[in-house]
């Protein structure tokens, strides 16, 4: 009710009624509880508790889980695809029956594609910067417009980033072309070992010790940070953000400029296997993010020009088609198999890891000890919290994740030089001496060992060694056809002791050949096999408890 001289009315009530509405709320509440109660709404699901850390076989019990899912996973996918054909095929007779009917639909119809047809269909469809006829294109391009070749090695395995066929190709060609190596990454190796490797490389080509930088950004970003960085007086010298080596590069590309007397530009072409750093190492150059660059190999898919100078001007490539020739270990770290699903990113991480020491392995990952790279990897996914619902670690996110390691600028690993190097056979002392003539080699030794004193490099104990597999077979025409990868010694025993087994299938095959260290291989005859014998189990064969009788013997109903 309105009261006289106020604009509202009050909200006040009688407390009889107030009481009586309350009373109508608890029992609607309670009548909502009692039918949810009846048709099991509210009931609260348990929460599965896991696997207890101490009990015995986690890791084994989790691992048999994960199959029973992703067997789980396949069955229901299996039965998706097949309800899919058949609602096809029901739809092809429905079409069919309807174009009998109609005697004109009749003969203007065609014969539907088959599943092959389709693939191929969609295989033209698709991009064709990502066919390797086009990739070699690209690279056979960029040499013949270049009057330099810069030839880009990983000094992590500067041996197994060298192209037999590049360099041979490079000398044969026309226009008197110089080669010239660069040693990138450095401040991923010990000091010593990269100082080897520089003596190595510098007997047969000029070589050049670089550290690109990995966080090139926009040119508006960097005029920003440029101006506080003046206001502050403070300059970034972080690892990601500092390059060394571009100076003495710069220096030996003009000076060679200017002795020539070109008229124009110094073209500079820039070569080498997926994600060695080329594209990083004209963003150092240029001082902003001129061409993409990242941690993805073989983003880059065509060649683009950048000017870094007046009179130098430098070409990018794409990266060097791995032949198929190659060993696993060389096909994992330089071809683009996984990118293009030829390869399962498990296979790669299984061949990686018989390559490297397992306690390094273990030291540097701060994982323990494993027998197989399925182990591992669950225990790498748990240190980095690769985990997926129900606490099962993800091997596939900790391999992507491994392999990245492995090819970008992260972790450190290195292959010893050789003791007494050789020229290949396609150099010889003269091609050496002509490749060496127009390079001031005095200044290159100079500003080589002030690059090694502004880096800071890894401790030798803190860096993987790796066994390398030499140089790596490269494919420049799309007409050379690529032979299959030749059976190693270890794919022969695992094929020997398949068949001794008699079909039975061994898991410590695996295991076997992935937890022994590398080793230097000799040549053994008669070598016999490693088999499983499986132990029978006693069987009691006591005559006297056999019954001839055919009445019932409870006593032999729980054995």
């Amino acid at each position: 009710m309105k009261r006289p001289g106020l604009k509202k009315a009050s909200k006040r009530v009688s407390c009889s009624k107030r009481y009586k509405i309350q009373k109508k709320v608890r029992e609607h509440n309670k009548k909502l509880r009692k039918d949810a109660k009846k048709k099991g709404v509210g009931k609260k699901v348990k929460k599965d508790i896991g696997v207890p850390n101490k009990a015995p076989f986690k890791e084994d019990i989790l691992r048999e889980a994960e199959q029973r899912r992703s067997k789980l996973e396949e069955e229901k996918e299996k039965k998706k695809l097949a309800k899919q054909q058949e609602r096809a095929q029901k739809r092809k007779k429905e079409n069919s029956a309807s174009r009998d009917a109609d005697p004109k639909a009749k003969k203007a119809r065609k014969e539907l594609p088959s599943q092959e047809v389709l693939v191929k269909q969609m295989v033209k469809q698709s991009d064709p910067r990502n066919s390797k006829k086009h990739l070699c294109s690209e690279l056979n391009k960029v040499i013949d417009a270049s009057d330099i070749i810069v030839e880009i090695l990983d000094a992590r395995d500067p041996l197994g980033c060298r192209c037999p066929q590049l360099e041979e190709a490079v000398l044969k060609g026309e226009g008197n072309k110089k080669l010239l190596f660069l040693l990138n990454k450095i401040d991923l190796v010990p000091k010593e070992n990269v100082e080897k490797w520089l003596q190595c490389l510098q007997l047969e080509f000029p070589a050049v010790a670089f550290k690109a930088s990995t966080q090139q950004q926009d040119k508006t970003v960097q005029e920003k940070k440029a101006r506080f960085a003046t206001l502050n007086g403070v300059v970034d010298q972080t690892k990601g953000v500092a390059c060394y080596g571009s100076s003495i590069l710069l220096q030996l590309l003009g000076d060679y400029a200017n002795a020539t007397g070109r008229g124009g530009s110094l073209k500079v072409g820039l070569v080498g296997f997926p994600n060695v750093g080329k594209s990083s190492l004209i963003n150092s150059l240029k001082g902003m993010r001129a061409c993409n660059a990242g941690v993805q190999r073989g983003i880059t898919r065509c060649f683009q020009d950048v000017h870094i100078s007046k009179n130098v001007k430098m070409i990018d490539s794409p990266g060097i088609v791995a032949a198929q020739s190659n060993p696993k270990a060389a096909m994992a770290l330089r071809s683009l198999q996984v990118e293009d699903k030829q390869e399962t990113v498990l296979e790669a991480v299984r061949t990686l890891l018989k390559q490297c020491n397992k306690q390094q392995v273990m030291l540097q990952y701060n994982v323990p000890d494993f027998r197989n790279s399925l182990e591992f990897l669950s225990f790498f996914a748990k240190k980095r919290g690769f985990l997926q619902k129900g606490g099962v670690p993800n091997t596939e996110l900790a391999a992507s994740t491994f392999l990245d390691d492995w090819t970008g600028a992260k972790l450190s690993y290195h292959c010893k030089a050789p003791e007494k190097p050789r020229l290949p056979s396609y150099l010889s002392e003269d091609i050496v001496r002509e490749m060496q003539k127009g390079w001031d080699l005095d200044k290159l030794r100079k500003g080589n060992e002030e690059t090694l004193r502004s880096v800071k490099f890894p401790n030798q104990a803190s860096s993987i060694v790796l066994l390398s597999k030499g140089p790596t077979a490269g494919v420049l025409s799309d007409a050379v056809e690529d032979k299959p990868p030749e059976p190693t010694e270890e794919d022969m025993e695992g094929s020997c002791e398949n068949k001794e087994a008699g079909g039975v299938k061994e898991v410590s095959e695996e295991v076997t050949a992935e937890t022994d260290e590398p080793q230097i291989k000799t040549p053994v005859t008669n070598k016999q096999a490693k088999v499983r014998l499986q132990i029978p189990v006693p069987v009691n064969i006591d005559l006297s408890s056999v019954h001839t009788d055919d009445t019932y013997d409870f006593n032999t109903d729980f054995k």
